[in-house]
């Protein structure tokens, strides 16, 4: 399957492995993955969460150590591939083909009711404050409820 896919595995241990692509416009383009099926990264559960973090930052520090990259950009998509893998893309200035913004369109300064100025897209509105709020909220008491592994703020933060 690597091989149709232009990658080669470069790291790996029993949880996770990292392939780079052999064939792109950036060289250390490189994909983590968990080795057993794990559909979203809403589904990371057992050793592949408690190990993710170390082994995303291992990988990016190889891919940004070996290619003279400035970041390792991380990009985690959600529809296209039934399988969690993460892009780690060595990020280069000037004439990197990366996109380094999230929303797409071009960008423009919003002036708030508030006189408070925010860039946003010229394609997407902003969301309305109430639906920011609930969202905001909404995420606040599903980390910090029963049940939360101790997901609560830490002293002095405020999400708000």
């Amino acid at each position: 399957m690597d091989r149709a896919l232009m990658v080669e595995e470069v790291w790996g241990d029993d949880l996770w492995r990292l392939t780079t692509v052999s064939v792109g416009e950036l060289a250390g383009y490189s994909y983590l993955s968990p080795r057993r099926h794990i559909a979203h990264i809403t589904d990371l559960d057992g050793d592949e969460a408690s190990t993710f973090g170390e082994v995303v930052a291992r990988a990016s520090n190889a891919v940004k150590d070996e290619t003279g990259a400035e970041l390792v950009y991380l990009y985690v998509f959600g529809g296209g591939l039934d399988h969690f893998h993460v892009h780690l893309a060595p990020h280069r200035e000037p004439g990197s083909p990366l996109v380094d913004d999230p929303i797409k369109g071009a960008k423009h300064m919003t002036h708030l009711p508030s006189g408070e100025e925010v860039w946003s897209s010229d394609r997407y509105p902003l969301q309305s404050p109430e639906i920011m709020r609930a969202a905001i909220e909404g995420i606040r008491s599903r980390l910090s409820g029963p049940g939360s592994d101790g997901l609560e703020p830490q002293d002095g933060e405020d999400l708000a």
